[in-house]
C-alpha cells in the first residue's frame, strides 16, 4: 500500500493543507482562549525576520520606534464616532481589575490610534515638531468570530504606523510612500509575493480614515489576502482630540495625520502563496535558515565536513544550520527540513567524501544534483537568488493567469466564485453594485487605474474595480 501523503493534497482541500503544513511544518499552535494562537520557535523566526526587514524599511522613511500602553480608556475610543462605531463589534474590555470594579472601563488595544493622538497633542506645539514620525511593534486584540491561525486571530502581532504631518499634501505622500516604498517594497522583494497597489473603495475604508491604501494578493486557491493598508486619516482623529500646532504665520492649526499597519497575517499569506503539497517554500532573502546541511551517517569525516561547510557557508554571509543529529533516520529529516521550506540542503555521506561532492537539493524548484564542495559557498549565492526570482514570477503568473476582465456583475462573480479575480470598470459597479456582490461573498479588493497605477481619488475616471473572494 502507497504511504498516505505527509500533507492533505491543496486542490483536496486548501483549508485542511494549510492547517496540517502550520501543524507539522511546527509553525504555530492553537492558544487556550478561542482564537488565540501559540507561535512556534520557526514560525516566529520567520516573523523575526520581518520584523527585521520591515523596521529597517520604516526607520528608512524617517519614523522611530515607540510604545503606547496595551490598556486604552474606553472614553478615547468614542471620540471619533466613526472609529468606535468600526470597532465596536471586536472589542475586548475589561471592566474589573485588583478584585473590584473600575470607574472606567479599559479597551484592551485593538489600535492605536486614539491614545497615540491623546499624546500627540502634548507633544506637538510648534510646526518645528513636525512631521512626528512614530511606530511601534505590538499585540492588538480584535475580538474574532472565525479564527484562524495567522489569518484572523484574535490577539496578532504587528506594527503600527501613527504620524502628525503640517500640511494634507505631506500626509498623503508619507502614507503613499510607506504604502510603495516600505510594504510593497518588502512583499515584492524579499516575501516574493506579487501584490497589487490600490485604494480601498468607502465601505472597505478604514474606520476613520478619509483615504486607505491596499496591497492585495492572490494566494494559491485564488483568494485575495489584504497584507497591508496606508491610512490617511485626514484631521478626524485631531479634531477629536484636539492636536493643533502653531503655524510659522502665528496660527493655531489642526495637524493632518497617517497610520499604516502590517502583521503576523503576512506569516499566512507567505504560506498560502508559496507552499505545495509538500511543503512551505521560503524565499531566501527572509528564510531564518537559507541552507542546511546534513550529515546523512554518523561517520566521524562526514561530521568533521558538515560542521565544515556550515562554518564556510556562514563566513560567507549565509544563515546556515547544521544538522547532525544522525541518531534521527537521514529521510525524517529531510522531509522535516522540506516541511520547513529551507531553501536549500546540503546532503553529506561517506559516498560523497570519497567524490569531493555534496548533494545539493533545492526546495523551490525542486531536484537534486551532486556538487563539488569546494564550489559550494559560490554556487549558493546564485542559487537562492535565482530561486528568490523564482518565487516572485510563479507567484505573478499565478495572478495574472487566473485574474479576467469583464463587464458586467454576473462574470465578476461567476471569475470570483471559480477561484480567480476579477477587474472590471467602477463605473459598471459603483456602490450598488458593490453591495450585490457581498451577497455572493465577493469584495472589491482595491481600485486601481487603467495603467494599474493607485488612482488619486475614488472617482477618478478610468478607476477598475479588483475584485475577488478573500480571507
Amino acid at each position: 500500500m502507497a504511504k498516505p501523503p505527509v500533507l492533505t493534497p491543496r486542490a483536496d482541500d486548501f483549508p485542511r493543507w494549510y492547517q496540517d503544513l502550520i501543524n507539522k511544518a511546527e509553525l504555530a499552535d492553537n492558544g487556550p482562549v478561542r482564537g488565540t494562537m501559540v507561535i512556534r520557535p520557526y514560525g516566529y523566526g520567520l516573523w523575526e525576520r520581518m520584523q527585521q526587514e520591515m523596521d529597517a524599511r520604516i526607520k528608512e522613511a524617517g519614523a522611530q520606534n515607540a510604545y503606547f500602553p496595551l490598556f486604552i480608556p474606553q472614553s478615547y475610543l468614542t471620540k471619533e464616532a466613526e472609529h468606535v462605531e468600526g470597532f465596536a463589534p471586536e472589542l475586548a474590555v475589561v471592566t474589573h481589575a485588583g478584585g473590584k470594579e473600575l470607574e472606567e472601563p479599559v479597551v484592551v488595544r485593538p489600535t492605536s490610534e486614539t491614545i497615540v493622538n491623546d499624546y500627540f497633542s502634548k507633544w506637538i506645539q510648534s510646526y518645528r515638531d513636525l512631521p512626528l514620525l512614530i511606530n511601534q511593534w505590538a499585540n492588538v486584540v480584535r475580538w474574532e468570530m472565525r479564527p484562524r491561525v495567522f489569518l484572523r486571530t484574535t490577539e496578532f502581532l504587528w506594527q503600527e504606523g501613527h504620524t502628525a504631518h503640517a500640511t494634507y499634501e505631506d500626509a498623503r505622500e508619507y502614507a503613499a510612500h510607506i504604502h510603495e516604498k516600505v510594504y510593497a517594497d518588502f512583499m515584492v522583494n524579499v516575501l516574493g509575493i506579487d501584490v497589487v497597489l490600490g485604494r480601498k473603495t468607502p465601505s472597505e475604508r478604514f474606520a476613520g480614515a478619509v483615504n486607505t491604501l491596499t496591497l492585495e494578493a492572490m494566494m494559491g486557491d485564488g483568494k485575495a489576502l489584504q497584507m497591508g493598508t496606508s491610512h490617511e486619516l485626514g484631521q478626524n482623529f485631531a479634531k477629536a482630540f484636539n492636536t493643533r500646532y502653531l503655524s510659522k504665520e502665528g496660527r493655531q492649526e489642526l495637524v493632518w495625520q497617517t497610520s499604516w499597519g502590517s502583521s503576523t497575517r503576512m506569516v499566512g499569506g507567505l504560506i498560502m502563496s508559496h507552499g505545495d503539497d509538500s511543503g512551505l517554500r521560503v524565499p531566501p532573502r527572509l528564510a531564518p535558515v537559507q541552507a542546511v546541511v546534513l550529515a546523512i551517517k554518523g561517520d566521524d569525516a562526514v561530521l568533521a565536513k558538515v560542521h565544515e561547510i556550515g562554518d564556510r557557508l556562514k563566513a560567507a554571509g549565509v544563515r546556515v544550520r547544521v544538522d547532525d543529529r544522525t541518531d534521527v533516520p537521514f529521510g525524517r529529516r529531510a522531509v522535516d527540513w522540506e516541511l520547513k521550506g529551507v531553501p536549500v540542503r546540503i546532503e553529506v555521506g561517506p559516498r560523497d567524501l570519497e567524490n569531493g561532492t555534496a548533494m545539493l537539493a533545492r526546495r523551490i524548484p525542486g531536484g537534486k544534483e551532486p556538487v563539488a564542495i569546494d564550489s559550494l559557498v559560490q554556487l549558493l549565492s546564485a542559487v537562492l537568488e535565482e530561486d528568490q526570482a523564482l518565487l516572485l514570477a510563479q507567484s505573478r503568473e499565478r495572478r495574472e493567469s487566473r485574474t479576467s476582465e469583464v463587464s458586467t456583475i454576473g462574470e465578476a462573480v461567476e471569475a470570483a466564485v471559480a477561484g480567480g479575480w476579477a477587474r472590471i470598470p467602477w463605473a459598471n459597479l459603483g456602490e450598488e453594485g458593490e453591495a450585490e456582490l457581498a451577497a455572493h461573498a465577493v469584495t472589491v479588493r482595491c481600485l486601481v487605474a487603467e495603467d494599474g497605477s493607485v488612482p488619486g481619488s475614488d472617482d477618478a475616471p478610468g478607476n477598475v474595480a479588483v475584485v475577488a473572494r478573500a480571507y
